[in-house]
């Protein structure tokens, strides 16, 4: 990938978050030309400059800033001339904030990710990788549905694009993201400094866990191997909500736990890869690709006699995958750099 970006150059939708900053430590030292940040927070963009100019100022005018918003076309539009690659990253992605306000997830998610695709066609952009979340896979909640219409929303425009000959669309869909911005691991460790108790929606609740640099491998991945429409799910281990949190007290210290019950939107578990899914899955070792369903709307000659399958045996869950125990969930918050520095930070 790295001779692919040389001299290329990357745009990053919603790019001052978690996985932006990742990205720009993945990438930025290599031969890549230009990095484009595009976000609405202008704040968050000033404080990510002068960070990049304090640790890398031999890089930091790689990195170019463009404030707008998905919602936006026309801002959208203003920052693609001479971009070469997209990864859209830009959500809204809280599931209670999204129960109270889901046509603000439809417009960011929804309408937002369809403005991108339509303007990386129109600027000639070689390849998009869309960023989703196993919350789309069987829905419950806003945010989930809003990013399960995106997913088709990015299945169609692939499809469109890959008819023209142009723009290769594809999709990534991984489960939580340790320590990301608004995850629940910072506000565990936040409440131990605190002195208080970790509240526990449910001990039973289990969850994917990775970490950022394993989501920008599989959108990496995802941009070496895609064709059009494909969609990418990376193997991940889990562990039960209860265990996190006596993982993250045996780090950081006990403060007791309270139970505070589910949150508006939560399931017990999550869905990487449906059971429908699953039957065009092709096992490409530490990941899932998921052929694109390429028919038409003539279904008149996919008719054939007896019974036709449908669905797997098993959809790829948070309960079926390996479950960590409380020592195995320690070793994979020490992987975060979040953790190590709080510990680090915890010491002094």
């Amino acid at each position: 990938m790295n001779n692919t970006l040389s001299g290329a150059t990357l745009l990053i939708t919603g790019g001052t978050g978690s996985f932006g900053n990742t990205v720009l430590k993945h990438f930025l030292t290599g031969e890549i030309g230009q990095i484009r940040i595009f976000s609405r927070d202008e704040k968050k963009q000033d404080d990510m400059r002068h960070e990049l100019q304090a640790k890398y100022p031999d890089y930091a005018g790689k990195v170019k800033f463009y404030v707008g918003d998905v919602r936006d076309p026309r801002s959208v539009a203003d920052a693609m001339p001479g971009v070469d690659y997209i990864f859209h990253a830009a959500a809204l992605k809280q599931v209670p904030s999204c129960e109270f306000f889901p046509m603000q997830a439809v417009k960011t998610n929804v309408e937002g990710t369809d403005n991108v695709l339509h303007a990386a066609v129109a600027a000639g952009v070689k390849r998009v990788v869309c960023l989703s979340t196993d919350k789309a896979a069987y829905p419950i909640n806003a945010m989930g549905i809003s990013k399960a219409m995106m997913e088709h929303v990015i299945y169609a425009n692939a499809r469109v694009a890959a008819e023209r000959g142009g723009t290769v669309i594809c999709c990534t869909r991984y489960g939580n993201v340790m320590c990301s911005r608004g995850s629940v691991i910072p506000l565990f460790i936040d409440q131990i400094r605190a002195g208080d108790p970790i509240t526990i929606t449910n001990p039973e609740m289990t969850r994917f866990l990775m970490n950022l640099d394993e989501a920008v491998d599989l959108v990496r991945f995802a941009f070496e191997h895609a064709e059009p429409g494909d969609l990418f799910i990376q193997k991940a281990d889990a562990s039960t909500i209860g265990d996190l949190a006596c993982a993250v007290q045996r780090l950081f210290g006990d403060t007791g736990t309270r139970i505070i019950g589910t949150r508006h939107g939560e399931k017990l578990y999550e869905t990487l890869m449906t059971q429908e899914e699953r039957l065009r899955a092709v096992d490409m070792g530490d990941y899932y690709r998921v052929m694109a369903d390429n028919r038409d709307l003539n279904y008149d000659k996919f008719f054939v006699d007896g019974q036709v399958r449908t669905m797997a045996d098993e959809a790829y869950t948070s309960h079926n995958t390996v479950r960590l125990d409380v020592d195995g969930t320690v070793k994979k918050l020490l992987t975060t750099e979040y953790v190590r520095r709080a510990l680090e930070e915890g010491t002094r």
